[in-house]
């Protein structure tokens, strides 16, 4: 079938229902791997983790001082002290000297305190009285052998896997990462980081960066072809060897342009759902399926394109990576006022400071610099014209 390429949008959707499109027809990855717990943090656990170990494995000392029987201290007080034999062995009568994390002797079930006590020779005089299993972290007060330490879903911070270490564990399971592959487009592009210098009508590949940090920081392992001319077949390649991936970023191509192939390529690869969308500077996105495979298409300017991250790869990224946490946001007061397109959700990046959003650019869908000023965004609804300034907004921070 000839691919039809050129003709205009012909019919633009909504940024939520584009996004309903998605996430609907998808889930989270269900595959697991064990990793090493070194190289955990950020993970997601893929089953509960149970306790190998009593933590701690014996009665420890949890302060400096004396292990004693608290039976021994009864009454004490700096006004009638008790006498104590400072000895190697616990028992009546006796007390042993210990530092904290030390295990506590045989026959001592509490720990008296340096403070509360005054060595005088072989004696000691107890000025407190004791309760059992006062200081003394009794076995698997921690944690107990056989409990369950953290739950499937739960994303490894470095508390918890010191946490694991400490049980004895090296290894924990967790989900694997949804793969995202990656393919920029373009015959007018030029590779990063390579002696070639741009020509005029050139430009150098950053998109395809953009989209590899993006996939890694919402929980994504990302993956980048080389950069694909403005070829029908060589796109349909591309695709091809990258339908094992959870999730495929085209980046390019996508308008309806002579040369735009993304679109109807996957049309007829698969099912395309949407292409065009009504988001202030996105909407050259399309978004369909191939082989059960989720396909977004970015805009080729930068802008657009991580406008089309943040509000479809995100969502449906975190949500394949078992990531609950969402886009950080916070309440702000505009300096200026932000001029919208009725109909359409705005992308407008604002700078933010001491609690004040001052608009940078809601247009200027290639200037990747008003990105790299800005803090955050804030997105202006369709069904809104504008904010004005001094009005409370939420500014979503970019990360």
């Amino acid at each position: 079938m000839d691919l039809v390429v050129g003709t205009m949008f012909k019919e633009l959707a909504g940024a939520a229902e584009g996004l309903r499109a998605l996430l609907e027809r998808c889930g989270p990855v269900t595959r697991s791997e064990a990793v090493h717990l070194a190289a955990a943090r950020g993970r997601v656990l893929s089953e509960d983790l149970e306790s190998p170990v009593n933590l701690p494995a014996f009665n420890r000392a949890a302060m400096d001082g004396y292990a004693v029987r608290a039976a021994d201290t009864r009454g004490a007080s700096p006004l009638a002290p008790v006498y104590l034999k400072v000895d190697d062995e616990a028992g009546e009568g006796r007390c042993v000297p210990v530092r904290t994390g030390m295990a506590a002797p045989p026959g001592a079930d509490a720990v008296l305190m340096m403070e509360d006590s005054l060595l005088r020779g072989e004696e000691l005089e107890a000025t407190a009285e004791v309760h059992p299993y006062r200081n003394i972290a009794r076995v698997g007060e921690d944690v107990a052998l056989g409990e369950t330490v953290l739950k499937e879903g739960h994303r490894l911070r470095p508390p918890d896997i010191a946490l694991l270490a400490s049980l004895g564990l090296t290894n924990a399971k967790v989900y694997e990462r949804p793969k995202v592959a990656i393919i920029p487009t373009g015959g007018e592009l030029v590779p990063l980081f390579s002696d070639q210098r741009p020509l005029p009508g050139q430009a150098r590949e950053a998109n395809g960066l953009i989209c590899e940090m993006y996939a890694e920081i919402w929980g994504g392992s990302s993956r980048k072809t080389q950069i694909v001319e403005d070829d029908a077949g060589l796109i349909k390649d591309a695709i091809s060897e990258n339908l094992d991936a959870d999730l495929i970023l085209i980046s390019g191509g996508t308008s309806v342009g002579e040369e735009d192939y993304a679109p109807p390529i996957i049309e007829e690869m698969g099912k395309l759902l949407v292409h065009g969308v009504r988001i202030t500077p996105a909407k050259p996105t399309a978004l369909g399926f191939i082989d059960g495979t989720p396909v977004i298409c970015l805009p080729g300017y930068p802008v657009a394109a991580l406008a089309a991250l943040y509000i479809f790869a995100r969502p449906l990224i975190t949500m394949m990576a078992h990531r609950t946490d969402l886009p950080r946001a916070v309440p702000a007061k505009l300096a200026g006022k932000i001029v919208s397109r009725p109909g359409y959700l705005t992308f407008a990046r604002v700078g933010l400071k001491e609690g004040v959003a001052t608009p940078i650019m809601t247009t200027g869908a290639g200037i990747l610099s008003s990105v790299a000023r800005a803090e955050g965004y804030v997105l202006v609804p369709e069904e809104v014209e504008g904010r004005e300034k001094g009005e409370m907004v939420e500014v979503n921070l970019i990360e």
